[in-house]
C-alpha cells in the first residue's frame, strides 16, 4: 500500500519529503506532482525499478523516459552540451520544458534512447519536486503519468491513490497540476551547427527560449 504524503504547495514538509526520498533510495515508485503534470518517479541506477515504473505505465522499452535534475550543473553530468545549447538551457531552466541531448557515459545504456543516445532532461519548477531532488541526491528517472489506454495524465492525488495504491509505493500530494504538457525541443542537431527542433509545443512558452 502507498504511502501517502500531503505537503504544502509552497512550503513543503522536508519530514515528510524525506520519507518519500527514502522510499526511493530502496527502490520505491513515488508519484509526485511537477509544474506539468503528475509523474512516476524512481532512482536512475536501479533497473528493477526502472522497469517496474514502465510496468505501471505499460510502456517498452523504447518509450523515452526523462531525467528530472535539479540545476544546470547537475544536467550537465549526465548530457554533452555545448555552450550554444547552454545559453539555451539557462533561457528555460527552471521551468515546463523536456530538452533532448546526447547522453553522457553518466547515464544507464538502458534508459538513454536506443538508436540515437539521447536522453530528455528537465529542470522542474516546483518547490515540493525541488526539495525531494535535493533530499534524494541525484537526478530522478521520471515519466507523464498517463494511464495505458487513455491520452490526458492523472492531475487527481486522490484519485492516484484510488487506482494505483496497490502498485504505488507513494503519492506525494501537494494539490494539481496545470495538467499541461511540457514543451519538448531537441538541442541535438545544435551539436552539429543546427537549429533546435521542438518536438512538441506544450506549456513551455517557445518565445522565451527565441524559437
Amino acid at each position: 500500500m502507498a504511502q501517502y504524503f500531503e505537503v504544502h504547495p509552497d512550503n513543503p514538509q522536508p519530514r515528510l519529503l524525506k520519507q518519500a526520498a527514502a522510499l526511493l533510495q530502496k527502490g520505491g515508485i513515488v508519484a509526485v506532482p511537477t509544474d506539468s503534470s503528475y509523474a512516476l518517479v524512481c532512482h536512475l541506477d536501479d533497473k528493477d525499478a526502472a522497469d517496474r515504473l514502465r510496468r505501471i505505465r505499460q510502456v517498452d522499452e523504447k518509450h523515452h523516459l526523462t531525467l528530472l535534475c535539479r540545476d544546470l550543473s547537475e544536467l550537465a553530468n549526465y548530457a554533452r552540451v555545448d555552450n550554444r545549447q547552454y545559453r539555451l538551457l539557462k533561457l528555460g531552466t527552471p521551468g515546463p520544458y523536456t530538452f533532448i541531448l546526447e547522453a553522457t557515459k553518466e547515464v544507464p545504456r538502458r534508459v538513454s534512447h536506443p538508436s540515437r543516445k539521447t536522453i530528455g532532461l528537465r529542470v522542474p519548477d516546483r518547490k515540493g519536486l525541488q526539495l525531494l531532488l535535493e533530499l534524494h541526491g541525484a537526478p530522478l528517472l521520471a515519466t507523464t503519468f498517463i494511464p495505458a489506454g487513455e491520452s490526458e495524465p492523472l492531475n487527481d492525488p486522490e484519485e492516484i491513490r484510488e487506482r494505483y495504491e496497490k502498485v504505488l509505493d507513494a503519492i506525494v500530494d501537494a494539490g494539481g497540476c496545470p495538467q499541461e504538457p511540457t514543451t519538448v525541443v531537441d538541442l541535438t542537431p545544435m551539436g552539429t551547427g543546427g537549429d533546435p527542433e521542438v518536438v512538441r509545443e506544450g506549456r513551455g512558452s517557445l518565445q522565451a527560449l527565441g524559437l
